[in-house]
């Protein structure tokens, strides 16, 4: 399995303007759900999004990262249209 900082680097890869691990961006795994955990954050406003373990395996694997990279895109887009 992965680790949080490895997840959240590939997040960045994909998404470079989305913040700095740990600042702008946090990544947590939750065990119990078998997800993981994607905090954006912009001024003082912040959403989460779930991803299942599975696609983000697939994605750091080199195989395919839609499921990742529209869970964060989504989320991306929803946290710019609450800032206006």
């Amino acid at each position: 399995m992965y680790n949080k900082d490895q997840v959240c680097q590939k997040i960045r890869k994909i998404f470079p303007d989305v913040g700095n691990c740990g600042e702008g961006i946090k990544v947590e795994y939750s065990t119990p759900d078998h997800m993981w955990v994607v905090d954006l954050k912009s001024g003082k406003r912040h959403l989460k999004t779930f991803v299942p373990e599975e696609d983000v395996n697939r994605c750091l694997d080199g195989k395919q990262c839609v499921g990742l990279a529209i869970e964060v895109a989504q989320l991306k887009s929803t946290l710019e249209r609450r800032e206006d």
